[in-house]
């Protein structure tokens, strides 16, 4: 079986090829360029292809892919909204991804996104470089006995409740469907209701069409004055313009961001002159209460090895035609 590897960064083969040796029967050759039309026709003569959550899956390139033979797209990641679902059906291709390949390493870094605004700890960092230990601007707040709201309780969203319980919070949380490994310290509430009780907001649903831009004027103003925002799910979830409008209105004591609405293209690429200077990213940028990461919260040894091996696992059930829980389509 032979697999096509898209978008292949120096980490990807540091984590695929010592798994893919598990997995004799799959030769993976690995190409830097991203899944798009122009570059479907690569994958002539390849029993699948692997694709991230910023490639082009959309019609035009399902078609091209199964015009080369394509049976199979493995999707490295969780999310999925780039994959035009009914034209694979309609054209016969397996699509699987990986749900939940390492909860515990983006919900840490939710949480390290939360510690660091409320706490200040980039700019306390900054101004002991300068030798300046005076603590004005760092006062944060507890978040012992404070209120976390978590809005997707699936895996990495439970993982993120399971800390907060750590710390000795209380947690309320919506979700479609109620998770009942949470029921003994997770109270359901509605989503109105989230947004105004939470001390701590942090987002880990899927983007779909009733969760594009959740995070809007309208919802902002119904939240507690000086909460904190952290999203590690998907940028789109939050509309950018209207955080700012609330950031200005000072409803925010921090927020925290590991995804943006600009992430277009590959977002390992180093795109700093296009999203930086140009974009509405670098107007968040400017305030000192934000502190926007790289897209790293899957970025663990423990994830990408998870990654590798669901991957992979992925490609020989599709050829079995074992339904695994990871199908998409």
């Amino acid at each position: 079986m032979r697999l096509l590897f898209y978008a292949a960064k120096v980490y990807d083969r540091k984590s695929f090829e010592p798994v893919n040796e598990e997995f004799p029967e799959i030769e993976i050759d690995y190409i830097e360029h991203e899944l798009e039309p122009l570059t479907a026709p690569l994958a002539k003569g390849y029993d699948g292809i692997c694709a991230f959550v910023s490639a082009d899956v959309g019609s035009e390139t399902l078609q091209i892919l199964h015009d080369n033979g394509v049976k199979y797209v493995l999707m490295r990641c969780a999310g999925y909204n780039n994959v035009d679902v009914d034209k694979a059906k309609e054209l016969g291709i397996t699509v699987k991804r990986v749900p939940g390949y390492s909860p515990e390493a983006v919900a840490e870094l939710a949480m390290g996104l939360a510690l660091a605004v409320n706490r200040r700890l980039y700019k306390a960092y900054n101004k002991v470089r300068e030798n300046d230990y005076t603590l004005k601007g760092l006062r944060g707040v507890n978040f012992y006995q404070k209120t976390a709201g978590i809005v997707g309780t699936g895996k990495i969203g439970a993982a993120m409740a399971r800390i907060c319980k750590g710390f000795g919070m209380n947690i309320i949380a919506y979700d479609v469907y109620e998770n009942p490994d949470l029921k003994d310290f997770v109270e359901y509430v509605s989503l109105d209701e989230l947004f105004s009780r939470s001390d701590l907001i942090s987002l880990h649903c899927p983007l779909m069409d009733n969760t594009y831009h959740m995070i809007n004027i309208e919802n902002i103003k119904k939240m507690k004055d000086g909460v904190i925002l952290v999203n590690t799910s998907r940028g789109a979830l939050v509309d950018t313009d209207e955080l700012i409008e609330g950031i200005r209105l000072n409803k925010f004591l921090g927020v925290g961001l590991d995804v943006y609405e600009e992430e277009t293209g590959n977002v390992y690429e180093d795109r700093s002159d296009e999203i930086m200077q140009h974009s509405v990213t670098a107007r968040l940028l400017s305030f000192p209460n934000v502190m926007i990461t790289s897209h790293q919260g899957f970025y663990t040894l423990e994830a990408l090895e998870a990654i590798a091996h669901t991957t992979l696992t992925n490609m020989i059930d599709a050829k079995n035609g074992v339904h695994n829980g990871n199908d998409v389509a």
